[in-house]
């Protein structure tokens, strides 16, 4: 099989690192074309809003595999702008595009799963449930199996409390009853793999850990696990974020993943924070 990888950023280069002996030839774009040079890990193509490499739609047809981690232009998927139509004639079987549990909105700290009815809040969640629906209909007109992940925050080498203990870019903020889910990069990248195993169309996953738990209680771990300095306390209404970071916080919810689990047979390597902390400290690359 060959793979192609619209964004090739963190998730979508560990999947990669992780699955390269599993496919003949992978290609992958990046939107900065200085970065679009050879590779050892893909064949690299330039795409985005200032490039658009001319051997992707060939691509295209020599594809069996497709991710799309790329993000959208508001609620429109530069991917299919471009390349609906290539998709659509190709011999690619398997489509799986990343999108958020944002998409989900508020649910002040309770339990959903996949069969909560998304109503995201922000723009940018909006604009992700509205492609997540795009490639869904992709799928359906051409009988491709598409499938959509939901992940939650993503962490792993070299992006973890951790690494901004280190540098000093951490805060404990308390916001009284807030719960996050989590989820470590080699977990998607094994989901994603069970998923090509067992491809289902139009279906719909959460990518999550088995604990959500309040920010501060991670922080206070990671600096036990790594020998750091705690940051202060910091109320969440007084606190300096930026208004994305802010809106996060707007969303509070307990994310199930019991669908990967059942369906997939998924067993996450790091159902928790605490097995995935403690992985970390143990890797040089952390």
């Amino acid at each position: 099989m060959n793979l192609f990888v619209f964004g090739l950023g963190f998730t979508a280069r560990r999947f990669v690192e992780r699955a390269r002996d599993r496919f003949g030839v992978v290609r992958a774009t990046v939107t900065d074309p200085s970065r679009a040079g050879p590779s050892d890990l893909a064949e690299m193509r330039a795409f985005g809003p200032d490039s658009d490499d001319p051997r992707i739609a060939a691509d295209l047809a020599d594809t069996d595999v497709l991710l799309v981690s790329a993000p959208p232009a508001r609620d429109l998927d530069t991917t299919l702008a471009v390349y609906r139509e290539a998709i659509a004639a190709s011999r690619i079987g398997w489509i799986g595009y990343l999108s958020t549990i944002g998409v989900y909105g508020d649910h002040e700290g309770a339990w959903i799963d996949e069969s909560t009815p998304p109503r995201p809040v922000s723009g940018r969640s909006r604009g992700r449930l509205a492609v997540e629906n795009q490639w869904h209909a992709l799928g359906a007109e051409t009988g491709k199996a598409v499938q959509v992940f939901r992940l939650s925050g993503i962490y792993g080498p070299g992006r973890n409390p951790i690494v901004k203990l280190r540098e000093g870019k951490s805060q404990r903020i308390i916001k009284p009853g807030q719960v996050f889910n989590r989820i470590h990069v080699d977990d998607i990248a094994t989901t994603l793999l069970a998923s090509i195993a067992h491809p289902r169309a139009g279906a719909t996953y959460n990518v999550t850990d088995d604990e959500p738990t309040p920010p501060q209680v991670v922080t206070e771990y990671a600096a036990k696990l790594a020998g750091l300095p705690l940051p202060p306390e910091v109320d969440f209404e007084t606190a300096d974020l930026s208004p994305m970071a802010r809106s996060f916080y707007g969303e509070n919810k307990r994310v199930r993943n019991r669908l990967i689990q059942e369906e997939l047979g998924v067993t996450l390597a790091y159902p928790t924070y605490r097995e995935g902390l403690a992985a970390l400290v143990a890797d040089a690359r952390t």
